[in-house]
């Protein structure tokens, strides 16, 4: 405990190596560590009353954003959160505005994911905090233009009925992992604990983490490679993020558990289908690099680079990557670069035809999930570095094993794409 001015000890004071210029601690006041809510915040029976205006099994923290904002003396706040919780922002902005001195900004563009977050639009629009709802730190606090904080929004649900539903589908044998998006689930590791009083003999529940990601955290772009499991269960109302560790892990049956129908249901992906249908884009985009050392005059074809401009999905030292890697191939690729928030058919279909094939930066899930739905290639970055022949692409898994292992590691740390983020090379 700190010494106060009015109890110092007659003993001889230790000596003290660092700054001769720190600021003394004001008598009888003890220090208050920085992210510890105040108890007049947490005990304010009108602001519990309002907090109460909110369903009770989602946790919106809003105490500790209260406290965020009068600690950063924020005049000006910011508030985005995805589609599926936009129905709360009109509440939570006016409780903001009624318990601080601060104003509030809700920003009403689409929001996909962590990746989404615009801190470059919330500084555009005047504003000195940013509150970011329903995904994890994806892009580090030290890292935003502005104070920013993030709220999980952690959703309660009945996991007691889960474990109980699991203990009655599954053979007491089976090794289950169980991964959760954060938005669409709520306290994994509370379900595996319930489960294991449940379960007997050699049943084993584990929760699986791909770093940079929390455990049990999943992406639509990022999922962990599963180990030694019989199958795994996740717990969400929708495939999205499921769907990304079904494609890292096309051996693995998948269950969905929904919290909100308490139904548990199995779960397909026609891996075959999508894996022929990135391949097609890929060998496409090889049968042009042929043309590139034709001359050809204003007929040479040539790639278009496009940078993701929605929140943090673009990244510059990612584009230069794969710039350079189009310059240093075997044969140069010429190449455009674009700037876009939003892709779509129609809008790349505007493009000169002289444009053989785009590489997108903005999400893996783009190109995957509708890539089908484009006239030209749709190349992930991943996509483009097997099409250059800078790695090994999934199909030759398919011939070795039987089955293609497509990764789903863009924020994976130590994967390739997220290496070029912070070094602009692979």
């Amino acid at each position: 405990m700190a010494e106060t001015a009015t109890s110092r000890s007659s003993k001889p004071r230790k000596r003290f190596v660092g700054s001769k210029k720190a600021t003394p601690s004001k008598p009888g006041v003890s220090g208050v560590i920085s992210h510890q809510i105040p108890q007049d915040i947490l005990q304010d029976d009108q602001l519990n009353a309002a907090i109460a205006q909110l369903p009770s099994n989602y946790s919106f923290e809003i105490h500790k954003t209260i406290h965020h904002i009068r600690k950063n003396n924020a005049s000006m706040v910011a508030l985005q959160m995805p589609e599926g919780l936009q129905m709360f922002a009109c509440t939570i902005a006016d409780i903001i505005e009624r318990f601080s001195n601060a104003l509030t900004v809700i920003m009403g563009d689409v929001t996909y994911g962590a990746c989404c977050i615009d801190d470059y639009t919330a500084v555009a629009l005047g504003c000195d905090m940013l509150v970011h709802y329903g995904h994890s730190c994806l892009i580090p606090m030290d890292q935003t233009s502005i104070k920013t904080l993030y709220v999980f929004v952690e959703i309660a649900i009945d996991s007691t009925h889960l474990a109980q539903t699991v203990r009655l589908n599954f053979p007491s044998e089976s090794f289950v992992m169980d991964p959760s998006g954060l938005l669409e689930s709520s306290s994994p590791s509370n379900a595996t604990e319930q489960s294991k009083k449940l379960w007997s003999g050699k049943y084993v529940a584990t929760i699986p983490r791909s770093k940079p990601l929390s455990p049990g955290e999943i992406l639509g772009c990022t999922a962990p490679r599963l180990d030694d499991v019989d199958a795994l269960i996740y717990l969400g109302d929708g495939r999205f993020h499921l769907e990304s560790i079904m494609i890292a892990n096309p051996c693995v049956p998948a269950f969905r558990y929904d919290p909100y129908s308490k139904k548990l249901t199995r779960e397909r992906y026609d891996h075959r289908e999508m894996q022929s249908v990135r391949d097609d884009a890929v060998q496409a985009a090889r049968r042009s690099i042929a043309a590139f050392s034709q001359d050809s005059g204003h007929a040479a074809p040539l790639w278009g680079v496009i940078l993701g401009t929605l929140g943090r999905q673009g990244n510059l030292k990612q584009l230069q990557a794969i710039t350079n890697q189009l310059q240093a191939s075997k044969s140069p690729i010429p190449y455009i670069q674009i700037l876009l928030s939003e892709l779509s058919p129609a809008k790349l279909a505007l493009f000169n035809p002289h444009i053989s094939t785009f590489i997108q930066t903005s999400c893996p899930r783009l190109s995957i999930d509708w890539g089908y739905a484009f006239d030209r290639p749709l190349l992930s970055p991943y996509e483009t570095a097997v099409a250059v022949g800078k790695t090994r692409g999934w199909m030759e898994d398919e011939e070795r094993k039987g089955v293609g292992m497509y990764p789903m590691d863009f924020y994976a740390a130590g994967s390739p794409w997220a290496i070029s983020r912070t070094t602009g090379g692979f």
